[in-house]
């Protein structure tokens, strides 16, 4: 009789299991619906715990003396001494002030293009231009940077550019576009943002879709051109999506593309073109100063952090923070 009785409880639902409120009940029915969603939301899981939570751990490095022969726990301890080495280094202030620049540079100028060229892609009526439009902007994110920088090379060469033949051909002498620090710049953001300008203009043209057709018909029938429609309209409409990615974009300011800088760099704009990124790849990998680097990569993810709640916090005065 026992068994019988035991065997009949563990046919009942769990809704019909005595000592369950209803509260764990719907509890546990909400788990088993999202055990499909949680599986799918692993490997990402995984991802960020094995790649950017678990390195975490090799900071200490920078308050030690680290050599491969004690490893990261068994190298001796010297406090704040690395940072003092690193802050005492007459380049270390040229470096953070390049990689200020540039990011600044490249988040002033580039992150507007995104939202201009998804409204262009937007405003067009026709399909088959459209398409051709966003293909041939999309195409240069997949490519590399080696095969961006040959590009680059190709075109502002000082002896075989094609736009330094067209100088010469008018003017007699080519332009170093890539031997000064003005124009090396200059071709260092433009560049980024032929690169990436396709690719980000996807998030905003999937923020337009959810703004209401009806809006644009009603302000055309008081009379709003497209320029009005643009500004009352589409801007506020995905302005919650280009806040999130500006405080996003803040917190990168500190993070200069490694592949871009390495690829264009050349010893004539060495005083312009030495960033972070290739700080710790110089001496860190290439020379073995791995504490110092460490420190150097530490207080970049500080700055980092702290531009992002700063941004953060602007940001929700305006109703529009991202937490």
């Amino acid at each position: 009789m026992k068994s019988i009785q035991t065997s009949r409880l563990g046919s009942l639902g769990a809704e019909e299991r005595p000592g369950l409120s209803g509260e764990q009940l719907r509890r546990r029915r909400q788990w088993k619906q999202n055990v499909p969603l949680l599986l799918m939301f692993m490997p990402g899981i995984l991802f960020y715990l094995i790649f950017k939570y678990v390195p975490m751990g090799g900071l200490v490095i920078a308050f030690k003396d680290y050599n491969f022969a004690d490893g990261v726990f068994g190298s001796p301890w010297v406090g704040w001494a690395n940072f003092e080495l690193l802050f005492n280094q007459a380049q270390t202030l040229n470096i953070i002030r390049n990689t200020l620049l540039l990011s600044l540079l490249s988040l002033v100028v580039g992150f507007p293009v995104p939202i201009v060229l998804a409204i262009l892609l937007n405003e067009a009526r026709r399909m088959w231009f459209k398409r051709i439009v966003q293909t041939l902007v999309y195409l240069p994110h997949f490519l590399s940077w080696v095969i961006v920088g040959g590009i680059v090379l190709s075109l502002f060469s000082l002896e075989s550019g094609s736009i330094n033949r067209w100088i010469t051909s008018l003017t007699g002498e080519p332009y170093p576009f890539l031997y000064e620090p003005f124009s090396w710049i200059a071709v260092f953001i433009g560049s980024g943002i032929w690169k990436e300008m396709g690719f980000s203009a996807i998030i905003y043209l999937a923020a337009l879709t959810t703004i209401d057709p009806h809006l644009y018909e009603s302000a055309a029938m008081d009379g709003a051109g497209k320029l009005r429609q643009i500004w009352h309209i589409t801007l506020p409409g995905i302005s919650s999506t280009v806040i999130l990615l500006l405080i996003l974009g803040v917190g990168k300011i500190m993070e200069v593309g490694f592949d871009q800088v390495w690829v264009l760099q050349n010893e004539a704009v060495s005083s312009v073109s030495g960033v972070i990124s290739t700080y710790i790849y110089t001496f860190g990998i290439q020379r073995g100063q791995f504490s110092v680097t460490t420190a150097m990569g530490l207080f970049d993810s500080l700055v980092g952090f702290i531009l992002v709640l700063t941004a953060n916090t602007i940001a929700r005065r305006f109703n529009q923070g991202l937490w």
